[in-house]
């Protein structure tokens, strides 16, 4: 439980890498099949995560999609199933996180998601993870047209929590994310695993049951 004595933390989680797990290659190795070079080969000749920045930023699959078939026509199927098949890229929830994200559910920590997604693939996600209903709030990058590690992201999230960052840990499994965060006064954790996760929290006092 949080120590009554002390002002307990709200408690920020990045959701892909953290506590979802995603990856293009997912979809791509169902359509290409197992050869990783062929996979890698077309994800960097389209750019593929310079461009999902920007649908991480808000803009819609419709334009983002036509944008990219434009320049790179000879893939307009691969391209297009990333939209129209979205869901395959998701591989699940990493249970132990979410088993962490249970306890301190129920020993009364306030949870925030913060969480570069674009907002029409997180609604689309969404409804099959009851545990995104733990959360007092989340803010989605897509939602907002602002992207970690912009400064102004985190704003965003220091509004709707009411807090000072200093009041806040943030977890995140990018260093740059991380040191971002770092920089606004947030307590921080650079996520490698649940186990590790757990030994951060616990050496900082947040006490919980999983």
């Amino acid at each position: 439980m949080a120590n009554p004595d002390t002002i307990a933390p709200a408690i920020v989680f990045d959701f892909g890498g953290v506590l979802m797990d995603w990856s293009p290659h997912y979809l791509y190795r169902r359509i290409l099949g197992d050869d990783r070079q062929a996979i890698d080969r077309f994800l960097k000749e389209v750019d593929f995560f310079t461009w999902n920045i920007e649908q991480d930023r808000g803009r819609t699959f419709a334009e983002g999609t036509a944008e990219l078939i434009g320049k790179f026509p000879q893939h307009a199927d691969l391209i297009r199933a990333y939209d129209e098949r979205y869901i395959e890229t998701v591989g699940g929830a990493f249970l132990p996180v979410v088993e962490i994200l249970r306890g301190l559910k129920d020993a009364g920590y306030a949870l925030y998601g913060l969480s570069n997604w674009p907002a029409e693939k997180f609604r689309l996600v969404r409804p099959g993870y009851p545990f995104f209903e733990w959360f007092n709030d989340i803010v989605v990058s897509g939602e907002e047209k602002l992207v970690k590690p912009d400064r102004a992201i985190y704003e965003v999230l220091l509004r709707r929590v009411g807090r000072p960052a200093s009041e806040c840990i943030f977890i995140d499994d990018a260093e740059h994310n991380i040191a971002a965060a770092r920089d606004m006064g947030f307590q921080t954790i650079h996520f490698r695993s649940a186990e590790q996760l757990k030994e951060e929290l616990s050496r900082r006092g947040i006490q919980f049951e999983i």
